[in-house]
């Protein structure tokens, strides 16, 4: 039997202790007061409703140690910024201030800058969206888009279809507005147009009010699948015949390793989608600037909302991205992401033919992620504190759906690591797998050792994007 990863060796002790520390904070915070008691918050009581759903999760605990150096983060999905012409940027950025300072550090438009609007119809482009700068509406990164659209469209109780598993951060958007996420299913070539339309008639036969449909067409987060173009059209024939709202939330699109990304969702249908978009993959997320493209009237509410909450999107950061996108080669950068990315993948996808054969994987044709199953039936969650032990981290497949199932799964992020650093990471995840399905055949299935599952959603976080 190989070496057990709680047998550790001088070096690795203290992730082993810190990991330990790590759960037993988690699993304090979660604890209740006795009736009695002194309350931790004395305001507990006056809280709104919906902060129910604001809860921490062990899993946030362990990351906080799974960042350590020593430990190969297979995890988060933090472009490789390295990669960028930082001293360039740097220029620029004093430029801006010498040049434009009065302008870029002042409030700004609620819509966002126009020549930042106009610049962003022209990323699109590749895509076949054919938009008007006033479609476009600038937000905080696309995560703030997907607030936005939730507080216009989302009252307590309403239901929101998308895929399973499904982006962690827009589930935990959906859930701070008490709507209730039903998934759809997905496979190799993305979401499942005739589960979606039993899931649709299904529900309104129910009297339920299904408002939207959320989903990532493009190199998916977490399942790393992409939409067909087949799939494309039915999707859209079925929002079309049903009168169903599209919100299609898109990062990856650029980032593609074989040839032109596929038509937009919003290219083939402009009044039933709503796009979103970042510059956070393609170039930086610090800048936090994003956009929505949507019909002219949800345009108008997006921006009443938008100013509302911020009053206007960062000046600095879309003065930044628009002077970045008009005197640097952009689409060049985007060129060397891919191909870094491409290698990366290449990487991770070879260690797992190399040292877990028994699991099973998607084969992403671009963007950040591998979405992979267990072999043996194993609780990826119940997994995760002796894999952090072991210096390799992930996030588990529960994390990525709303009712609690995936457990078998996790995902697997390759754009930050080096090849090598990858290899070794699915190294040590295999040692853990295998430790773990020799402790199932002695002692029985995960199930009856780690009874529990996720419940609920995970709130999102800069290690869950």
């Amino acid at each position: 039997m190989s070496q057990h990863p709680s047998s550790t060796s001088p070096g690795d002790a203290p992730v082993a202790s810190a990991a330990a520390r790590a759960g037993a904070a988690a699993a304090s915070s979660a604890s209740v007061p006795g009736q009695g008691g002194r309350r931790l918050d004395r305001w507990v009581g006056t809280y709104a409703q919906r902060t129910a759903s604001m809860t921490a999760s062990e899993i946030r605990a362990l990351f906080a140690v799974a960042n350590r150096p020593e430990v190969v983060s297979l995890a988060g999905g933090m472009p490789y910024l390295p990669a960028l012409p930082l001293d360039a940027i740097a220029e620029l950025s004093a430029r801006i201030v010498a040049e434009k300072g009065a302008q870029a550090l002042q409030y700004g438009s609620g819509q966002g800058e126009e020549r930042l609007r106009e610049q962003i119809v022209e990323v699109m482009r590749p895509q076949g969206i054919a938009a008007h700068p006033d479609d476009v509406v600038v937000t905080t990164g696309s995560q703030q888009a997907l607030d936005l659209v939730s507080r216009i469209f989302l009252d307590p109780g309403d239901v929101v279809l998308a895929e399973a598993p499904s982006y962690v951060g827009a589930l935990g958007v959906f859930r701070s507005y008490q709507a209730q996420v039903e998934h759809v299913p997905l496979d190799h070539d993305g979401l499942q147009p005739a589960a979606l339309e039993e899931a649709l008639v299904r529900l309104r036969s129910q009297g339920r009010r299904v408002k939207f449909l959320y989903t990532v067409p493009n190199h998916h987060n977490p399942a790393g699948v992409t939409l067909s173009l087949e799939r494309r059209r039915a999707v859209l024939d079925i929002a079309r015949r049903h009168d169903l709202l599209v919100l299609e939330d898109d990062p990856y699109a650029l980032l593609g390793f074989d040839g032109d990304p596929l038509p937009a969702l919003r290219s083939m249908d402009a009044e039933h989608v709503v796009h979103l978009g970042s510059f956070s993959k393609t170039f930086a997320p610090g800048y936090r600037v994003g956009w929505a493209v949507a019909p002219h009237a949800v345009r108008e509410k997006l921006v009443l909302a938008s100013e509302s909450a911020i009053l206007c999107p960062t000046s600095f950061g879309q003065f930044a991205i628009a002077e970045y996108l008009a005197t640097y080669d952009w689409k060049g950068q985007v060129k060397v992401f891919r191909e870094l990315y491409r290698e990366r993948r290449d990487a991770l996808l070879a260690a797992l033919e190399a040292h877990l054969p028994q699991a099973t994987w998607t084969r992403p044709a671009g963007g950040f992620y591998v979405w992979l199953t267990l072999p043996g039936g194993l609780d990826a969650k119940a997994m995760l504190p002796r894999a952090v032990t072991g210096r390799v981290a992930y996030v588990p497949g529960g994390a990525f759906y709303a009712d609690g199932t995936g457990g078998h799964s996790l995902r697997l992020s390759y754009c930050f690591p080096t090849a090598e650093r990858i290899a070794e990471g699915v190294r040590r995840l295999a040692s853990v797998v295998h430790d773990e399905l020799e402790v199932q055949q002695l002692f029985g299935s995960p199930g009856d050792r780690h009874p529990h599952r996720d419940q609920g959603v995970v709130n999102p976080g800069p290690e869950l994007a």
